[in-house]
């Protein structure tokens, strides 16, 4: 009954909702290139800021006469995109540098670990307009400098994880084995450490999808004519009056993915770390009994 119990953690009402919510998000940015009405990049003069359910446009129209369910569905394709090449970025440099960091330790870790101090000391917002000020504005340069700001905490993460680990007996097996150090790191403690950084792994897509909305509404992300929510957030900022929808829409997909995608990556970690399970609460106690009295019962 134990794993029937932890897996239903993933069944609780929020955490259906939050599971929706990312499904629908992946499925249309996966096929936003087909289920898109329009063109989103389609200008049309004679339909400038239509309103929410006009013909046709059931979002309304921005001041270029653009169609804005087509560009939120686009917008999701480039926002979850970056948002996982983010944290592909930072976990392909941030944890192969923390695992042998940790793993070796000595002046090398210390050096580097104090470099990742300096640079978690940085806003990481502030990291990426610094870097964007070097590299200059656009996607690409957007992408690299979030994932660059996250992967000191990632490195870390990984470092304080293998430093644990590698007291183990197994450990000391592979050691005396003969095994490489490379092998002993990649192919024996990696697999079991992975679990406890995907819960952050998975809370990092949402400060991704937040993080590049920001670059993107200043205008250091996403170039128009392409959009990303970020920018259609900045669009809508400057024409709130005109059509409410502009920045509502946007606003509104942002804080339903962010939360579905914490709250998804919070049950992860309730799974994951036994301590941070909740006990179970009087009521349910004595209804588990009384279930238990009966099936004894029956079967006496």
């Amino acid at each position: 009954m134990a794993k029937r119990s932890k897996v239903g953690k993933f069944f609780t009402p929020k955490t259906v909702i939050s599971d929706i919510v990312i499904l629908i998000a992946i499925a249309v940015a996966i096929g936003a290139n087909v289920i898109v009405p329009y063109d989103p990049n389609e200008v049309d003069p004679r339909s400038c800021f239509l309103p929410a359910f006009s013909k046709g446009h059931i979002l309304g129209t921005d001041k270029l006469g653009r169609d804005l369910l087509s560009r939120l569905i686009m917008g999701a394709k480039s926002s979850m995109l970056n948002a996982f090449l983010i944290v592909a970025f930072e976990v392909v440099i941030g944890v192969p540098i923390g695992l042998i960091c940790g793993y070796y330790g000595g002046k090398i870790d210390a050096v580097i670990m104090r470099i990742w101090d300096v640079v978690c000391s940085i806003p990481s917002l502030l990291l990426s307009f610094i870097l964007i000020a070097i590299f200059g504005r656009g996607n690409f340069t957007g992408v690299m400098s979030i994932g660059i700001a996250f992967i000191p905490l990632t490195a870390k993460m990984a470092r304080s994880l293998i430093i644990t680990e590698k007291k183990a007996v197994y450990v000391e097996a592979c050691k005396s084995m003969g095994y490489l150090d490379m092998k002993i790191i990649f192919f024996h403690i990696l697999p079991n450490v992975i679990t406890t950084m995907i819960a952050q792994f998975t809370m990092d897509i949402g400060a991704a999808i937040v993080a590049m909305a920001t670059l993107s509404y200043l205008g250091l992300g996403i170039q128009p004519p392409d959009a990303d929510w970020g920018t259609l957030l900045e669009n809508g900022m400057q024409n709130f009056y005109n059509n409410y929808v502009l920045l509502a829409a946007p606003a509104i997909i942002i804080m339903l993915v962010t939360v579905a995608v914490n709250i998804f990556s919070d049950c992860i970690q309730e799974y994951i770390d036994p301590s941070q399970r909740k006990l179970p609460t009087f009521k349910q106690y004595e209804k588990r009994l009384i279930h238990i009295q009966r099936r004894q019962k029956a079967a006496i």
